[in-house]
């Protein structure tokens, strides 16, 4: 006998951690590129300016996201990156919302953005 969890529900109580398997596409990064990506443009998101040392000191040294520019599932197969023209670092944040479209925001959209929502 199965039991539906909906069945066992309790209002205001809710039931978490079940177990289900998920097959994705998972698209191989070059840590090499990353490193580049940073070497060259530092560890400031290219979209807010946040920089996750100077919030939380030593912790966050070396801390930020790579983006590409061109959405690498897009592409779809090897290809060769150029960390200066393809990839860019970007807080979390930033990148999740970069991500909340397809293909993937702009991030001169995405600052165009935050200025209109922070400045008034």
């Amino acid at each position: 006998m199965v039991i539906d969890p909906q069945e066992l529900a309790v209002p205001g109580l809710y039931v978490e951690g079940a177990v289900r398997s998920v097959t994705v596409n998972a698209y191989e990064r070059n840590p090499q590129a990353r490193q580049a990506c940073v070497d060259h443009y530092g560890f400031d998101c290219a979209v807010c300016g946040f920089n996750f040392a100077n919030a939380y000191g030593t912790i966050g040294e070396g801390f930020i996201h790579v983006h590409h520019l061109a959405d690498i599932a897009k592409v779809g197969h090897e290809y060769q990156v150029d960390p200066v023209k393809d990839l860019r670092p970007v807080c979390p944040n930033c990148h999740a919302m970069l991500h909340t479209s397809k293909p993937s925001m702009s991030i001169a959209k995405l600052k165009t953005l935050l200025k209109q929502y922070t400045n008034g």
